[in-house]
C-alpha cells in the first residue's frame, strides 16, 4: 500500500499568507486509552487503521473512528517479554510484532481486524519489512534470509520449502496460473551486509516445491523507493516472453530463461545528490528517463559511462540497433525524454527525487535516550542543464537550446511543443526548430522562483517557493495564483495539489482556482495521507483526528 507518512517537528507562523485561509474540515476526532507512539492507517476501501503504544494497541474505524479492539501486546502474544518492533502487513490483513534478541527474535503474528494471535516463532532472524514479500496469490510469505529464501503460510506460520539457490530478496514477480513465479532478486540499502556473494539474478522458481527451474543475469540494480516503496522498474510476462524493464529493456525467454535481447545499461545516479546526515537508507531517483515505445520503435538512454551518453533507437521485437545518436557530453543526469513527430527531445539535468530515512539517537544529560525520527523526500537540482533535439529518422542532432546552461527545474510536453522552465520563467518551445514561442516571468504567479512546473488540462502548474500559479499553455497569460509557506509537494490526485512544510503543515490546492485548505500540525504529531489523497489522519499524544482535504 502506498503511503506517505511525515513529522511534524514545529509550528510554522502562517504570518506571510496573504489572506486567512480555510481549515481542512475535521471529519471525526477520537481518545485512545494509551499514548500514541506507532501509527498505522489503512486504505478507506480497507476501512481501519491502527494506533499503539510500547505496551497495547487500538485498532479503529476509518469512517467513525469507533474503537475496534484493543488489547495488551503481553495478552496477545505472552511469549514476547516486550515489543521492540512492529510492522503492519497490510495485504494480508496481519501484523508482526518483534522481540529483538541477539541471534534469538521473537516473531508473533497476530490477525490485524480482529486482535486474534494466530502463531509466533525464533526460528527467523533478522527478519524486517523489506526482506519478507507477502505472495498474495499463495497468502504465504517469501522471507530472504542470509542463507536461504523460505516461503511460509501467512495465517499459520507453516513452513512450505526453503531454498539455498536464491540470494537475496524476492522483488517484483510474475505470477503464473501453475504456479510458478518469476522474480529479480535485490538487495535493500538496509541490508546490505545480511547477503553476502549477491549477484543479480533473475528466476523461475516452482512455488509447490521452491525448485529453481532456471535462472540468469540482468543488468542493473533493482530497487525499491526507501520511503514511498515504490518499484523502479517493471516485470511483465509477454507473450512467451519475460520482459524486464530496468535502465531499458531486457527480454527473456519464459520457458528457458535465456536472454534473447538486451538494451539495458548499469546506471547508478552515486554522487548527484548529498546523502543527508543520519540517513540509515537513502536513494536518488528519477535521473534517467524511462525508455520510450513507439509503435515497434525503442527508445533508450545509455547512462552507463558517467562521463559520455547517448540515446539508442532499437526494433523493439527483434532487439535491433537501428541509430546511436552523437555523445551527449558529461549529462549527469536525463530526466526526460520525449518522442513528438519525428524529434526526440532531451531535458538535460533539472530536478530528481531523494529519499532518505533518517534516524537519530541522543543521549540526554540526565541518562535518558532522545529518538528523532525523519523520513524525508526532496527534489535536488542536477547540473549541467540543457535541452537538446534528435532525429527519430538517423539520430543526428537537430537543435541544441543555450537558454538553460544556468538552470532548469523540468520539462514537460504540449502537444507539438515543450514547456521548459529554467526557475525564473516558463519557455514554451516548437521542438522542430528550437524557436521560443513565448517566455514568461514566473514571478507574475507571485508564489517565488519555481520549483518544478506540472501540467493540468490547459495550464502549466507553477510549483513556487512559497506557493502554487498556474499559466495557460496556450499563451503563458496567468491564470490564478495562491501564496503559501515554503513547501514541496507531497502527491498530486487529479486537481488536487498537496503540498507540505519541513514541519508538516499541510495546504490541499484546488488546481482549477489555486485556492486551498491548510492544516496547521501540532509539535510531535504524525499525519499520514491517505492513498487517494482525500484525507489526513493526525496522531498526536492520545488523539487521532480526521480530516478532509476538500470541502
Amino acid at each position: 500500500m502506498k503511503k506517505q507518512i511525515f513529522f511534524a517537528i514545529a509550528l510554522i507562523s502562517s504570518a506571510f499568507l496573504v489572506k486567512a485561509q480555510d481549515d481542512m474540515p475535521v471529519v471525526w476526532e477520537a481518545r485512545m486509552d494509551h499514548k500514541i507512539q506507532h501509527t498505522g492507517t489503512g486504505t478507506e476501501e480497507r476501512g481501519y487503521s491502527y494506533s499503539a503504544s510500547d505496551k497495547e494497541i487500538t485498532v479503529f474505524e476509518n469512517a467513525t473512528g469507533k474503537v475496534k479492539w484493543t488489547k495488551k501486546f503481553k495478552e496477545i502474544a505472552p511469549k514476547l517479554g516486550k515489543i521492540d518492533e512492529l510492522i503492519p502487513a497490510w495485504e494480508s490483513n496481519l501484523i508482526f510484532l518483534f522481540d529483538r534478541k541477539m541471534g534469538k527474535d521473537q516473531i508473533a503474528c497476530v490477525d490485524m481486524e480482529t486482535g486474534a494471535f494466530l502463531w509466533n516463532t525464533d526460528k527467523y532472524q533478522d527478519v524486517t519489512e523489506d526482506n519478507a514479500v507477502y505472495i498474495a496469490e499463495e497468502q504465504a510469505f517469501a522471507i530472504s534470509l542470509k542463507a536461504q529464501l523460505v516461503l511460509i503460510k501467512a495465517r499459520t506460520g507453516e513452513e512450505l520449502w526453503s531454498t539455498s539457490k536464491f540470494k537475496g530478496v524476492v522483488g517484483k514477480y510474475i505470477y503464473t496460473n501453475d504456479r510458478h513465479l518469476v522474480c529479480v532478486n535485490f538487495v535493500p540499502s538496509a541490508l546490505g551486509a545480511l547477503f553476502s556473494g549477491f549477484k543479480n539474478q533473475i528466476a523461475k522458481i516452482n512455488l509447490k516445491n521452491g525448485d529453481i527451474v532456471w535462472e540468469n543475469t540482468y543488468i542493473g540494480r533493482a530497487e525499491r523507493k526507501v520511503i514511498s516503496r515504490d518499484f523502479l522498474y517493471d516485470l511483465i510476462l509477454d507473450g512467451d516472453k519475460v520482459v524486464l524493464m530496468m535502465n531499458g529493456y531486457q527480454v527473456y525467454d519464459y520457458k528457458t530463461g535465456s536472454s534473447l535481447w538486451s538494451a539495458a545499461f548499469d546506471y547508478t545516479p552515486d554522487g548527484i545528490a548529498s546523502r543527508p546526515a543520519n540517513a540509515k537508507k537513502f536513494g536518488v531517483y528519477g535521473a534517467v528517463a524511462d525508455p520510450v515505445r513507439v509503435g515497434n520503435d525503442l527508445y533508450v538512454l545509455d547512462m552507463s559511462n558517467k562521463r559520455n551518453q547517448f540515446v539508442k533507437k532499437y526494433d523493439a521485437n527483434s532487439g535491433k540497433l537501428i541509430w546511436t545518436s552523437p555523445e551527449i557530453k558529461d549529462a549527469r543526469a536525463i530526466p526526460n525524454m520525449y518522442i513528438i513527430g519525428d524529434k526526440v527531445v532531451l531535458q538535460i539535468g533539472g530536478s530528481v527525487e531523494a529519499q532518505a530515512y533518517i534516524y537519530k539517537r541522543t543521549s540526554n544529560p540526565d541518562g535518558s535516550v532522545t529518538i528523532t525520527e525523519e523520513w524525508k523526500i526532496w527534489y535536488p537540482n542536477v547540473k549541467p542543464n540543457g535541452v537538446q533535439a534528435f532525429s527519430t529518422t538517423d539520430g543526428k542532432p537537430v537543435w541544441e537550446s543555450e537558454r538553460f546552461r544556468k538552470g532548469i527545474t523540468n520539462m514537460i510536453e504540449d502537444g507539438n511543443h515543450v514547456v521548459v522552465c529554467s526557475g525564473k520563467a516558463l519557455y514554451k518551445m516548437d521542438v522542430n526548430s528550437g524557436k521560443e514561442i513565448y517566455e514568461v516571468p514566473v514571478a507574475k504567479g507571485g508564489v517565488g522562483n519555481a520549483e518544478s512546473i506540472q501540467s493540468h488540462n490547459d495550464m502549466i502548474v507553477v510549483v513556487g517557493e512559497k506557493g502554487v500559479s498556474t499559466f495557460r499553455k496556450d499563451n503563458g497569460e496567468l491564470v490564478a495564483s495562491g501564496k503559501y509557506k515554503t513547501s514541496m509537494p507531497e502527491d498530486r490526485f487529479d486537481n488536487i495539489l498537496i503540498m507540505k512544510t519541513d514541519g508538516a503543515d499541510i495546504a490541499a490546492f484546488d488546481l482549477n482556482t489555486c485556492k486551498y485548505l491548510e492544516f496547521k500540525a501540532r509539535k510531535g504529531a504524525v499525519t499520514t495521507l491517505t492513498t487517494d489523497g482525500t484525507y489526513v489522519y493526525v496522531y498526536e499524544n492520545k488523539t487521532v483526528t480526521k480530516v478532509k482535504t476538500a470541502k
